[in-house]
């Protein structure tokens, strides 16, 4: 991995390429619980789709006392558009049971506390602490995970394991905008297909294009 001279490198210059990506500003009044249905419900689905499901169930019920009183096949229809509606179905029956027995439905706002909800894993706890609570945490999804392992930011097979590796190294002052800065990078620059190594601002100091795995990695003519 790079070292902490080198990670901190490799931060700003991610931040000078892409001023506009700011960390998030919490809206006050963003709901906690529908927040974690969302999450839970883009697993495996795009955004808009699950925009789609979010906004068909959330026309129907909007706490988890209202969830429950739905039929599954209700609640399977209207997340249809994220798919695994089944699996996603029974998963928010089981969180919104937890949620009223352990915490009177009222939705904890610490790691701990998000995990130990059914269905609710480390990318969906930090998401909802990032972009919900304001917390100064780095959410790991596939473009971050994807970005820290290629330049040698963080180590990990795992998103969660890549979030606890990135956890204990990243610099300070990069923990709220973390997540938005290399998740901007990932989708424009360190792309899965076709990223854009002759362009990028941290090809010097990133590992695997300055051992040739990216060169071969990409198809003759891909820059």
């Amino acid at each position: 991995m790079l070292d902490d001279t080198q990670t901190r490198e490799a931060f700003d210059r991610i931040r000078d390429a892409f001023p506009d990506a700011k960390a998030p500003t919490v809206k006050k009044g963003r709901d906690p619980f529908r927040s974690v249905v969302s999450c839970m419900l883009s697993a495996q689905s795009l955004d808009r789709n699950t925009a789609a499901a979010s906004k068909a169930l959330f026309t129907l019920a909007r706490t988890p006392k209202g969830i429950l009183k739905l039929d599954d096949a209700v609640i399977a229809q209207a997340i249809r558009p994220c798919g695994l509606y089944n699996v996603k179905t029974r998963n928010l029956k089981k969180m919104c049971r937890f949620l009223l027995d352990e915490y009177g439905g009222r939705v904890p706002r610490d790691r701990a506390g998000l995990m130990s909800l059914p269905g609710v894993g480390r990318k969906c706890a930090d998401i909802v602490q990032h972009f919900t609570f304001g917390d100064a945490v780095v959410a790991v999804d596939t473009h971050v995970h994807r970005v820290c392992n290629r330049i040698g930011l963080a180590r990990g097979k795992t998103e969660a394991q890549t979030a606890a590796s990135l956890e204990a190294r990243i610099p300070d002052g990069y923990r709220a905008p973390g997540h938005v800065l290399l998740l901007t990078f990932g989708k424009r620059i360190c792309r899965s297909r076709d990223p854009s190594c002759g362009t990028c601002p941290v090809n010097e100091l990133c590992e695997a294009f300055q051992s040739g795995a990216m060169a071969r990695a990409r198809p003759p003519g891909k820059s």
